[in-house]
């Protein structure tokens, strides 16, 4: 198939790919929505409900590696469709789960069909676009997802009370199989490569060059975190912490986490614009997230010692949060760039399998920090579990930032799987 003219290159390959996107942030999200809800339904403790919430991410980051060499040896548009139905199973599973484990089991296998879809969608633009539109066309397809986002926070709460989470869940299955048969009639053919085809073992080895890289070990920390605490909060902790620390309930707390989704739409959009057009101009590409790493470690301040409180400016901290912890994907294209073309499925899943590893940790890690104090008598966790937890992540942040700037005397720069 040849390629699509670029007026039409967005329609037919970034807005159905980032559908998949569109589901996956809906449900990370939801999770956040109705979690205080599944928490008093089941009885659950701060650490069963981080479990939860982090087996989802489980089966994220256990798919990472397979799945993207799947993205580089059978191309974006094979495997996305079939992700897309899986996502479906795992939405209807959800909806049909009597008990706890078959829920967890529902977002084990909604995980897995999730698992790549931003990466999927920068694999399909580093294939199909320039490289200075990369970053970019990625931020606008987060963009686009991020609604999804937004959906699950106050107009999910809205209709929570008319067909229960069960109905959410299904409402998802439903935009999933769409989303599946869209991605058949419109995403195009991989470009064909000018490599010879090797054999399967010669690609999987692939994954040890790009881990031991050095601008990967170095930068890959911070990526990491970066994204990952989006994940964490985004994806569970910013509703339990809103009701407990902020004192929100319902509507109210639903309305503080459209602000989070909010500040993600923006950021997706304005932070992946900002690193394409910075590098036209010759800037270093990883600019962005640096400046984004900066602002998340100052916003985690902000919502440790609240200065200002009351709900506009807790709503403005959460909206700032998400903004700045919204440049992990121009990040993740800044890095791809010191790779070859034909590795950006493998190279964008080693960053994500990290990344996920890092989020299954911090919602645990949250959970079990929490659970050192007693619960409330509202059936929530005290406040001082919270400010333990961020001067945590802030601390690891620290940790992270300064194993990336700390001055080495060589860094090898020429990708080699030798």
């Amino acid at each position: 198939m040849t390629t699509p003219p670029h007026a039409a290159r967005f329609a037919r390959l970034t807005l159905p790919l980032a559908g998949v996107n569109v589901v996956n942030q809906a449900s990370r999200a939801l999770i956040a929505t109705i979690g205080p809800a599944l928490a008093l339904e089941f009885g659950l403790s701060a650490t069963e409900l981080g479990l939860l919430a982090a087996t989802f991410f489980a089966s994220y980051a256990l798919a990472q590696l397979p799945v993207g060499l799947a993205l580089d040896m059978f191309g974006v548009r094979r495997v996305q469709r079939v992700l897309a139905l899986v996502a479906c199973v795992g939405f209807v599973l959800c909806a049909t789960s009597s008990s706890i484990a078959g829920l967890a089991i529902g977002r084990l296998v909604t995980g897995l069909g999730v698992s790549v879809g931003m990466i999927a969608m920068l694999t399909a633009h580093t294939q199909w676009l320039p490289r200075d539109r990369v970053a970019g066309r990625t931020g606008l397809g987060v963009f686009v997802a991020s609604f999804g986002g937004m959906a699950a926070t106050l107009p999910a709460q809205q209709i929570l009370p008319l067909v229960g989470w069960r109905g959410l869940f299904l409402v998802l299955a439903g935009i999933a199989a769409c989303v599946s048969v869209w991605i058949s009639v419109s995403v195009p053919e991989r470009p064909v490569s000018p490599a010879p085809r090797r054999g399967l073992w010669a690609e999987i080895v692939e994954y040890g060059a790009i881990f031991r890289h050095p601008a990967f070990m170095r930068i890959a920390p911070s990526i990491t975190l970066l994204s990952g605490l989006n994940f964490t909060y985004g994806g569970l902790w910013a509703g339990p912490w809103l009701r407990d620390v902020g004192g929100f309930e319902g509507t109210a707390r639903a309305t503080l986490l459209l602000a989070f989704a909010l500040g993600m739409t923006a950021g997706s959009l304005l932070t992946g614009q900002a690193a394409s057009g910075l590098s036209r101009r010759g800037y270093n590409p990883m600019t962005v997230p640096l400046i984004g790493m900066a602002g998340l470690w100052a916003t985690q301040g902000l919502l440790l010692f609240n200065p200002w409180p009351g709900a506009a400016a807790i709503g403005a901290f959460w909206f700032l949060f998400a903004f700045v912890s919204s440049s992990g994907p121009t990040a993740y294209a800044a890095l791809a760039q010191q790779f070859p073309a034909t590795l950006a499925g493998r190279v964008g899943t080693a960053i994500n399998f990290s990344m996920l590893l890092v989020v299954f940790l911090l919602q645990n890690a949250i959970g079990w920090v929490l659970d050192l104090w007693p619960r409330t008598a509202s059936g929530g966790w005290a406040s001082a579990g919270y400010g333990w937890a961020l001067g945590l992540t802030m601390a690891a942040q620290l940790v992270a930032a300064l194993w990336m700037l700390w001055p080495r005397s060589s860094e090898a720069g020429a990708y080699t799987n030798r």
